[in-house]
């Protein structure tokens, strides 16, 4: 007797365009496969006139590179504080420790799930009144959506402050038009295999001139000074994107907006077929705010809820997961400093993100909705 095998059904896959493998294979075929070469200008190019605003990227080996690198050009040093999102992904604290510095957690507001610029401001305050003025911020837009944009900056440039705007799942999306990436006195992208685009991994710098690209590209190449023979004065990386991924890259920003188009049609799927649902609600775009829908997420009304949706899902051999987990909670940053006010706690007991590929099919989300509603009816 045959075993049925259900359709495995992935939370974000990569989704392949039309052209990056011609990309790639154009690379073999002219031996650019170490880093530098015409893919990389190309993507980093592209990546340039999609964000706009004069920004200039780098490409890089990964986005936690990428905030590796940032902090790094913002002076950040052993013994500085940087404040950071705490419901966020761990990479994006990560680097704030390689250096020897001490990420200090802040909590998020209701509306956008991002940066709280109230407890913002309560922090640096009292991080300067303690005789430790924060180094730099760490500011992310979480699953695409923007964090409040204004009412951040704001707080960073009334105290001094930089920002690194953590962009890594934020591509194609906006603030009054304007495009994340653009915001921060530097900003990160990430190509990771479930990012909205991927080289399978890779991230992106973005400065706001030349010069500062130029120093970043320095330091990722390993610091090699100009010299005929092999000659350092700073302690550089090995964080530069190579030929081939910059092909896949290539490729993948000329499918972007479609990419885009998808993740918010998948949103938009959910919430007209599980929206009826008492038990299910979903986050809103503020005025003004344009998501990507990296992810789509829902609010349920209780870890057990939360729990019995992801649960059936993954019986059905559908991947689905619950939202971050603050850093605050985590314990390897159980003695860093945070300023919590219980929202990201909430979310991530009660949250739940489901598959949002762009390749998904109408019969895949057919098929999650009706589980869910299943279970939930």
């Amino acid at each position: 007797m045959e075993t049925t095998v259900l359709k495995k059904i992935w939370l974000s896959p990569p989704h392949m365009g039309a052209n990056e493998q011609a990309y790639v294979k154009e690379a073999f075929d002219t031996n650019w496969i170490a880093p530098l070469g015409p893919n990389v200008q190309a993507f980093e190019s592209a990546i340039e006139d999609f964000v706009g605003n004069n920004v200039h990227a780098a490409c890089l080996s990964s986005g936690t590179a990428a905030i590796h690198l940032g902090l790094e050009l913002l002076g950040v040093a052993t013994g500085d504080e940087v404040l950071c999102q705490s419901f966020t992904f761990a990479a994006s604290a990560n680097p704030i420790k390689y250096l020897g510095a001490s990420p200090v957690f802040i909590d998020s507001e209701p509306d956008t799930w991002n940066l709280d610029p109230v407890l913002l401001e309560k922090a640096i305050k009292e991080r300067i009144q303690a005789g430790k003025k924060p180094k730099a911020i760490v500011a992310v837009h979480l699953y695409g959506m923007p964090y409040k944009v204004e009412a951040v900056h704001a707080v960073a440039k009334h105290y001094g402050i930089p920002v690194l705007e953590d962009s890594a799942e934020a591509l194609g999306s906006s603030f009054n038009g304007i495009n994340c990436g653009s915001f921060g006195d530097m900003a990160i992208l990430s190509f990771n295999g479930n990012k909205i685009i991927t080289t399978s991994g890779g991230g992106a710098l973005l400065a706001k001139s030349k010069e500062t690209k130029e120093k970043a590209v320095f330091l990722a190449t390993q610091a090699r000074d100009s010299a005929p023979h092999y000659q350092h004065s700073h302690i550089g990386h090995n964080y530069r994107m190579s030929n081939v991924l910059a092909g896949i890259g290539k490729g993948q920003m000329e499918v972007l907006k479609d990419r885009v188009g998808a993740r918010r049609r998948n949103f938009e799927f959910y919430k007209k077929h599980l929206g009826d649902l008492e038990m299910i609600s979903f986050p809103e775009e503020p005025k003004g705010y344009f998501s990507n829908r990296w992810l789509t997420c829902i609010l349920t009304p209780s870890l057990e809820v939360r729990e019995k949706i992801r649960k059936t899902l993954e019986v059905e051999n559908i991947e689905s997961r619950p939202l971050w987990k603050p850093m605050h909670l985590q314990p390897v940053f159980k003695k860093e400093t945070s300023y919590v006010n219980g929202v990201s706690e909430n979310l991530f007991e009660k949250g739940l993100c489901l598959p949002s590929g762009s390749s998904l099919e109408e019969d895949d989300l057919q098929r999650i909705c009706t589980i869910i509603k299943g279970e939930l009816r």
